[in-house]
């Protein structure tokens, strides 16, 4: 690719940093058994799962999902931090990033306060300047609102030399929506795939991300 090396990235959590997904998955079965729906199987909370819970909830469960918020977060507060893992090469691609003196952020679709202690389970706090989780906005993805508000806290205009990265159609979306680059990373095969997504740069893996910030910066 060329264009101008970024000054910030941001990056999607789930998916594109780390793969937590077991945990949402078995939270939300927890929810949908609760309310008489069938569980779903993991590849079908990878597929499906993209927004967050406060315009999700109530599609799924009616007047009920404030009940079924309860339940899907009692049951992910005692799991969730046995179900992170981070995807292969996505530190090197974080230490690599801040040794280029990259600024760097989340914007995530899962609530904060999970986002953040999975992070910090995984020593990766120090690497962001700050993580920003549904409801931590006005507005969750696709609204720019959350990365607007990570813009600012980074002291960063939104340009193309801001770098969303995520591995969904709602991601590129989000990043179109804030006026920033739309980067997806892999195949978004669990979404369609990258004609669905129309991102305005596709790389496959984390190795082919820290490839183009090294040319990019080294340019």
């Amino acid at each position: 690719m060329s264009g101008p090396a970024p000054a910030a990235l941001v990056f999607d959590w789930d998916n594109t940093l780390v793969d937590a997904w077991p945990g949402v998955a078995g939270a939300l079965n927890a929810a949908l058994t609760t309310f008489g729906h069938r569980p779903w199987s993991l590849a079908e909370v990878r597929s499906r799962v993209r927004q967050s819970l406060r315009d999700s909830f109530p599609g799924l469960f009616g007047e009920a999902w404030e009940r079924a918020r309860d339940v899907f977060y009692e049951a992910l507060e005692r799991t969730h931090l046995q179900h992170v893992t981070p995807l292969p090469g996505a530190a090197e691609t974080l230490a690599q990033a801040r040794a280029l003196g990259l600024a760097l952020a989340v914007v995530s679709n899962k609530t904060g306060r999970y986002l953040r202690r999975e992070a910090e389970a995984l020593g990766w706090s120090g690497h962001f300047v700050t993580l920003i989780g549904a409801g931590d906005a006005e507005a969750d993805k696709p609204h720019p609102a959350p990365i607007r508000l990570a813009l600012r806290t980074l002291g960063v205009a939104a340009g193309p030399r801001v770098w969303y990265v995520g591995d969904t159609a709602l991601d590129m979306q989000a990043a179109r929506n804030a006026g920033v680059l739309a980067v997806l990373i892999g195949d978004a095969a669990h979404d369609g795939g990258p004609a669905r997504a129309a991102p305005a740069v596709h790389l496959a893996d984390h190795a082919a991300l820290q490839d183009q910030l090294a040319r990019l910066v080294r340019a």
